[in-house]
Order: C-alpha cells, then structure tokens, then sequence
C-alpha cells in the first residue's frame, strides 16, 4: 500500500512565521506515522485575491488545489487574528472553490487536522472558524486539534520552537491525521474520530 499524503497547508505573511514554523512540526509528526507529506508556504505561494468572477484562473490558484485534491488529508495553520483566521488563509481556502465540479467535490473524504498561533490565549476561536470552513468544503474535521497560546513564549525571535512539549503535541496531531487518513482508506469514514474526542489536545489557556 502506498504512504498517504498529508499536505499542510498555512503560514503568514510575517517573516518569520510562526503558523508556519508549527505547521512544519505537525507534518514533521505526519512524516514519522508513515505518511508522505508536503507543505504549501501560502507566503510563497502568493495568490492573488479570490473573485469567484476571475477569468483566467492563475497557476498559483491551480496548483493549490490540484495539490490539495490529491492529498489524503490536510494540516491546516494560520495565526489568529481578531478572533479568526488571517486574511491570507482564507483566501487560500476560498480559491477551493476550484475544487466544486471535481467527483467528489471540495474536500470530500479528507481528514483536516487544525492548529492555530496566538499572541493571547484566543486561539481556538480560529480553529472554530476553520472547523466550519471544512463542513462547508465536506470536509471530515479530526477532533484532536492544537491553538498554541501566548506565542512569545515558545517561539524564538527567529520564529524557532523551543517548548519540547509543544512541538510533542503539534506532531501528536500529524500522527493523527496520519492514521485518519489511513482509517478512510481502509472503511471509507474517519467516524471513528468521534470515540477519541475525550483525548483531544485544546488550547493551553493561560498555562506556562
């Protein structure tokens, strides 16, 4: 059987980008369960504004969403901003809208792994956001989700991740989008996601 692929999809604007920094720790932990992986860098990859009256769709726009329909399952990150996701995380999760006429459509059958960064402690109200961002894309959210708080204090100014425990549960959660992605494989359904949600790693508060 070949590796899924889990393809982690996030990052800012901001150099260094802490949403990213942890999203490549997640898919650090994707890789270690057995998955191929790939990461989108959506600073790099520079779309353009989403309208759903563009013309000419760009490749940038192309080339996300054919990378993300042959994925197995995502790893979400974005930053927290105002109590939501970025401005640039959402323009990317609208440009799936390139995805509808595909069979099946938008993100159906992909297990979505979620984390967010916050400069507080409000970082689950963007993983909120994003948890309706993949029922509206059909999408099947993994409840074990991670909202790093209080930034500062666990990244360097290099944007680095120095809290050893931190980066055990971002990779916990790449693991777990791992084996989602195999349990689609094998029944069709992550359902069984459902049973586990008692162990699911929520946002630190205002822990140290």
């Amino acid at each position: 059987m070949t590796r899924p692929l889990v393809v982690g999809m996030g990052g800012s604007l901001r150099t260094p980008s802490t949403s990213l920094t942890a999203l490549c720790v997640a898919v650090e932990g994707a890789a270690d369960a057995g998955a191929g992986t790939l990461v989108i860098d959506l600073k790099q990859l520079a779309l353009p504004f989403y309208t759903s009256e563009h013309g000419v769709v760009p490749a940038s726009a192309r080339r996300l969403a054919d990378t993300v329909q042959a994925a197995d399952a995502l790893l979400w990150s974005s930053p927290t901003y105002h109590g939501s996701v970025s401005g640039a995380f959402k323009n990317a999760v609208d440009w799936l809208a390139l995805l509808a006429d595909h069979d099946p459509p938008y993100l159906s059958n992909k297990p979505v792994g979620m984390l967010t960064t916050a400069g507080g402690v409000q970082g689950l109200q963007a993983i909120n956001a994003m948890e309706f961002i993949v029922r509206s894309l059909r999408g099947w959210a993994v409840p074990l989700v991670f909202a790093v708080p209080r930034s500062s204090r666990v990244f360097a100014g290099d944007g680095r991740l120095t809290d050893q425990a931190v980066a055990d549960q971002l990779r916990g959660l790449g693991a777990e989008v791992t084996r989602a992605a195999l349990q689609f494989r094998a029944e069709g359904t992550c359902d069984y996601a459902q049973e586990l949600s008692s162990g699911a790693v929520r946002d630190r508060g205002g822990r140290d």
